[in-house]
């Protein structure tokens, strides 16, 4: 009996993202139905020290949705990965699943409390017709460490935390594989993912937490012609460095970033600042609240 023929290899994804700055096209949610405080990284249990009580689901709908119109009333279709009763922190959609230029890399998530949410992100790419470029299958990987700067050129944080070694260096090796420079920075796992502490806001500026990055990463940086607008400790902490690029000169930034927003006005940037105390002091800005499908290339 002759074997099987060889299973048809996929189609290309009908997603890409080349850059963290490009217009945003489309964009995936997922609505906060489920949503609660869990003592899973530094943030939180600060919050959690604080004896605050967790947020009311009619609360964390209403700031969930002005983030949804902001992004729709800049243009951006918003697509929504339905929520798992068991999976708290689907809301945060940027750590399941990375788009890149080749398309979504399914992550592997390091939190047994978060490890679920690759099933029902694998199911709804698959309902889309989105086949996914790479697999991530070394150490752990999570997109809030996963920045594609612009096209050819990356970083992708290394806390050892929710990203290590591992992790880090096999996506920077397919990524090095088409030609692309990437730079794998390490970093302490106190601040849970590189968004934390780093997010780019225009092509060439970026937000980033000087007083906790290292020298040579800024460095980097401004060898690649990328200016920084700085935030302290304490307002990277409220997630002040978690903003969303949506290109064409517009930001998201959480309204509670007063000062960082007066910044981004000066550079001659729109910015829209829905509410999102609920989720900062979960750990999560517009940053994580969101994951990229398609952008043009700046």
């Amino acid at each position: 009996m002759l074997p099987p023929p060889p299973p048809l290899p996929p189609g290309p994804s009908r997603w890409h993202v080349a850059s963290e700055t490009g217009r945003l096209q489309e964009v995936l949610v997922c609505s906060p139905d489920h949503y609660r405080w869990i003592p899973t990284n530094s943030i939180v249990r600060r919050t959690l020290s604080e004896d605050r009580q967790s947020p009311a689901p009619a609360h964390l709908a209403a700031q969930h949705a002005e983030l949804v119109d902001a992004m729709r009333g800049a243009g951006v279709t918003v697509h929504h990965v339905p929520p798992e009763p068991h999976l708290p922190y689907m809301a945060y959609t940027r750590d399941s699943v990375a788009v890149t230029h080749g398309g979504p890399v399914l992550c592997q998530l390091e939190r047994p409390q978060r490890r679920g949410e690759y099933a029902p992100l694998i199911d709804w790419h698959a309902a889309q017709g989105s086949a996914f470029w790479h697999k991530s299958s070394a150490g752990t990987l999570e997109g809030g460490d996963i920045h594609i700067l612009r096209p050819g050129l990356a970083c992708i944080g290394a806390s050892g935390g929710r990203t290590d070694l591992d992790g880090a260096e096999q996506l920077a090796g397919w990524l090095r594989a088409e030609g692309w420079e990437v730079r794998v920075e390490p970093f302490d796992e106190h601040f849970l993912h590189l968004d934390v502490l780093f997010c780019m806001a225009a092509p060439g500026l970026a937000v980033a937490c000087l007083d906790v990055l290292d020298p040579g990463f800024v460095a980097w940086l401004r060898g690649h012609g990328i200016r920084t607008i700085p935030v302290p400790y304490r307002d990277a902490m409220a997630l002040g460095c978690n903003i969303l690029a949506l290109g064409e000169g517009r930001v998201v930034s959480a309204r509670e970033s007063k000062a960082l927003n007066a910044s981004l006005r000066a550079e001659g940037l729109v910015v829209l600042d829905p509410a999102l105390s609920l989720f900062t002091a979960g750990g999560g800005g517009p940053h994580c609240l969101t994951c990229p499908l398609l952008r043009d290339d700046d």
